[in-house]
């Protein structure tokens, strides 16, 4: 340890912490340690290792502190964000590039060295008073090719906590890494508070150092934002998996559970608040992740891992009856924060779309709130937000698959892409081949705006294999490098897309919540041959009669040839609108756009213009089929 940052932290980092520094033998891990303290410069210093006492501590800190109010039901607890900072600023999310250099137009950045001085002029003695926290954690399984060491600084209990159910430990991991082994570093302080919350929401910055696998945070609590493990590690994974040759992906993993004890091993991509979480806790079936994915070829085969191990949740509309495993945890003694949902004066939760009458009054991430409360420009304040979060473990849950932990990942069958789309794409259908897949499922995915993304909502926009927010290289890239990755794999994953938003003419949803469940049956019959589908202008589709026995099977419920046909009707002038859309996207925005996409797109356009000619606008199903 260099004289310099020896003397940095032993005069500022006290007794059993200075040691459980030293005991990493570490230099670059130290030099940022001991610059982010004389940066911050915090009243005190707190080592958290991956002991149950440490974590414990943590957890106590987070209530004293008042970031975290004790529930009604043991290990529960709430935390509240600033009414100005409830998701993501995608506005404020920005990456730090050496001059002349440009991810693309559709990428912010700012230039390195002003951003840098910005962002840590912000963050000059945001910590004093207060006491800065260090800890350390594992993206991916712990000792597997999958493994990314990282570090955490913050002045949040909060967010600490929160990772701790989230995250692998990984300080004695990092004791074990050699000096020239990398890892990921963030520095967050929640900044100046004011009755508990980030007061300088203007002044909230989200900067991402790429070079340096660095994320600074300032002036923000909401937990996307300053757990630097989520999606500002994703940024830095993409990244370093474009180097290295493998995927980093806004995807889930599940088991999904077909005949005779089969388990066939899916992921899927969709942006949030589009049935991700939901989808990966469909019942019957087992979760191994709900959030991200880190891809890698072994021995022919393509194989994923959770990068974490517990669920960053959106709560809304979870229910007793649809979410009962779930539901299961959030109501009965097991860890759990609860995030901008309202509490009653007895300390029990309250969330939108719960399937119970929510109280008149309570405390909100508003403060005290009623029935007609209204912000400051007269809009009325929900009970809770929109964007209302819950944080827990998954091995808490009943439907834990045991590859959770598997440092070799599981085998991947079958790739979904879903989203929000009213009027074009079928409940489910299967891409031609692994390419076709990548391109008009994966790249050209559009949804509609949630409360997930400040902003305005229920707007159609382009977002890449869900991943757009989070892409951290040129985005013609990013397609190739997908397209790419199928090579040498023996048996690539069939790709399909999901739609749990189709509307009727009268405005209606055509599906239950509940029919996600057979779509995804369904593509498990699929990638494994037990049934055959329809091939249509835009890919294959399930045949009636299968899905009819899946509903009757699982859902004891009819799926009636009307059904059907309202649902998987083929939408031709809604596709090549669609079509005409993204591809203006992708000439316009992403000048490195592969030719294979434009030709795929071409390709397309002419068999759905086609079928047009032949059958008409819109396609029944069982005009396929010539009944």
């Amino acid at each position: 340890m260099a004289g310099e940052v020896k003397d940095i932290l032993k005069n500022r980092v006290k007794g059993k912490n200075y040691d459980r520094l030293v005991a990493v033998d570490h230099p670059k891990m130290h030099r940022f340690i001991a610059d982010a303290i004389e940066l911050t410069n915090p009243a005190s210093v707190y080592v958290c290792t991956d002991s149950p006492e440490d974590i414990a501590h943590i957890r106590a800190l987070a209530v004293k502190n008042g970031e975290e109010i004790p529930l009604n039901i043991k290990g529960h607890t709430c935390h509240f964000d600033g009414i100005s900072d409830q998701g993501r600023d995608t506005f404020s999310t920005r990456y730090l590039l050496p001059a002349g250099s440009s991810l693309g137009e559709s990428l912010k950045s700012v230039e390195k060295q002003a951003g840098t001085k910005e962002i840590r002029d912000l963050l000059k003695n945001s910590m004093a008073g207060r006491e800065m926290i260090i800890c350390f954690w594992c993206l991916g399984p712990v000792g597997s090719d999958f493994t990314i060491p990282c570090l955490q600084i913050t002045d949040s209990p909060y967010v600490v906590h929160s990772e701790s159910l989230l995250y692998r430990p990984g300080y004695e991991q990092f004791k074990k890494l050699g000096e020239g082994h990398g890892f990921f570093r963030f520095l967050h302080s929640e900044g100046e508070l004011e009755n508990g919350v980030s007061k300088n929401h203007n002044l909230r910055r989200v900067y991402i150092d790429l070079e340096d696998e660095l994320v600074y945070s300032v002036n923000t609590q909401y937990g996307g934002s300053t757990m630097g493990l989520k999606k500002l590690a994703l940024r830095l994974a993409i990244q370093k998996a474009s180097r290295e040759g493998w995927l980093a992906e806004h995807m889930f993993v599940m088991g999904v559970h077909g005949p005779k004890n089969r388990v066939t091993y899916f992921t899927g991509a969709f942006p949030s608040a589009c049935g991700k979480t939901s989808t990966s806790m469909l019942p019957g079936q087992t979760i191994v992740g709900d959030d991200i994915a880190y891809f890698r070829k072994k021995e022919g085969q393509m194989r994923a891992v959770n990068v974490e191990k517990g669920i960053f949740g959106i709560i809304q509309d979870v229910s007793e009856k649809d979410d009962p495993v779930i539901y299961k945890v959030l109501t009965n003694p097991m860890e759990v924060i609860f995030s901008n949902v309202l509490l009653d004066a007895n300390k029990r939760p309250y969330w939108l779309g719960m399937g119970c009458e929510i109280p008149p009054e309570g405390t909100n991430f508003s403060g005290a709130w009623f029935n007609g409360k209204a912000d400051d420009q007269g809009n009325p304040i929900p009970p809770a937000h929109k964007n209302a979060r819950y944080t827990l473990s998954i091995p808490d849950l009943d439907n834990c698959d045991p590859a959770l932990n598997d440092t070799n990942g599981v085998p991947v069958g079958g790739i979904v892409y879903g989203g929000r789309d009213s009027d074009t794409w079928n409940p489910v259908e299967q891409a031609f081949d692994w390419n076709e897949g990548i391109i008009l499922k994966g790249a050209a995915l559009e949804s509609e705006t949630t409360a997930a993304t400040l902003g305005k909502q229920g707007v159609r926009t382009f977002n890449l294999m869900s991943n757009l927010d989070f892409v951290s290289i040129p985005l013609g890239k990013y397609v190739q490098i997908n397209l790419d990755f199928a090579k040498g794999v023996k048996k690539p994953p069939l790709i399909f897309s999901v739609n749990y938003f189709l509307r009727g003419k009268d405005g209606k949803y055509l599906n239950t919540m509940a029919d996600k469940l057979i779509w995804i049956l369904w593509a498990e019959l699929r990638v494994n041959g037990d049934v055959d589908a329809i091939k249509t202008p835009t890919g294959f589709i399930p045949k009636y009669e299968d899905l009819a026995r899946l509903f009757k099977e699982h859902l004891k419920t009819q799926f009636t040839k009307d059904d059907y046909e309202k649902q998987f009707t083929i939408r031709i002038p809604e596709n090549l609108a669609k079509l005409d859309r993204v591809e203006k996207i992708y000439r316009d925005k992403v000048p490195d756009t592969p030719k294979i996409l434009f030709d795929t797109f071409a390709e397309a356009r002419k068999r759905f213009k086609s079928a047009a000619e032949k059958l008409g606008d819109y396609i029944s199903p069982f005009e396929l089929l010539g009944k």
